[in-house]
């Protein structure tokens, strides 16, 4: 009797695996929108995870938001959204694809797209991954497989760098008349100390503060490079780290939203900080 219960279970999970990935595939193929107006590209930061609804017809696996800073930027410049923000995605990831069945970010920018905004690069060097492992915020589970911290000069900011150039010149080639921005991931540390909040000790906070340095200057070099517009919210979210009095990054353990990424006022403040780098620009 027992034997045959393991043998329906086994079977059970088998199903529910298969299904689950029968959605992905079928998700992970169709084929995006290249009609929109705006053209969100990048990972979480973008993605506004855990920040609101899913965003409607969505793939699962980008934990991808309505409140996140490309829909509320949309709202503000009054423009048509295809938004291909994907959770845990790389700067590989938007040029080629590879995540999970899921096809090259870029493939929703068309003729008609007059804005681009990419936000990446921080899961290319591991910079929010670690702080997650290390806190404890990514679950026993995870810890279990996380081997510690990665140097700092292991850490391929170069690599950044160059894909953020091959991106944009791709964007030029698909859409010329697009504007084209890159912003910046805001402050997750704050520039001394820390806090209980992190559930990090300093060794590991001054390894955050050195990653999210390199990773600004190597999206900076990259705007620099192709001609794009730069968003440093690095620099305008200082008074704003997942320490601070009024965050736009949530600490180890937030109440409402996902460890270290966004809070609801940091998407905000991000779209602004687009808007007005766009209005001043044009």
């Amino acid at each position: 009797m027992l034997e045959e219960i393991a043998v329906i279970a086994a079977g059970a999970v088998a199903a529910f695996a298969l299904a689950v990935v029968g959605i992905l595939f079928c998700q992970g193929r169709r084929k995006p929108c290249t009609t929109g107006q705006y053209v969100a590209l990048g990972s979480s930061f973008a993605a506004g995870i855990g920040l609101g609804p899913r965003a409607p017809g969505s793939p699962f696996v980008c934990m991808r938001s309505t409140a996140g800073y490309p829909h509320l930027l949309a709202r503000m410049m009054g423009l048509s959204l295809v938004d291909m923000t994907c959770s845990g995605s790389t700067t590989e990831h938007i040029l080629h694809g590879g995540q999970v069945f899921l096809g090259p970010q870029l493939a929703a920018v068309g003729p008609q797209t007059r804005l681009v905004t990419i936000t990446s690069g921080g899961n290319d060097v591991r910079y929010i991954g670690d702080l997650m492992f290390a806190s404890g915020s990514a679950g026993t589970i995870g810890k279990l497989f996380w081997r510690g911290p990665k140097p700092i000069g292991s850490r391929d900011f170069a690599r950044v760098t160059d894909n953020f150039v091959r991106i944009i010149e791709a964007i030029r080639a698909r859409a010329p008349a697009a504007k084209i921005v890159l912003v910046g991931y805001p402050a997750v540390m704050p520039a001394e100390g820390l806090c209980a909040g992190l559930r990090i000790d300093a060794k590991m906070v001054d390894l955050a503060r050195a990653v999210a340095e390199k990773l600004d200057d190597a999206t900076r070099a990259a705007a620099a490079l192709s001609g794009a517009l730069f968003v440093d919210m690095g620099a305008l979210g200082a008074q704003h780290d997942a320490c601070s009095a009024e965050p736009w990054i949530n600490g180890a353990a937030p109440a409402h939203g996902t460890a270290f990424h966004p809070t609801a006022a940091g998407a905000k403040a991000t779209a602004e900080a687009v808007f007005a780098a766009l209005s001043y620009g044009s």
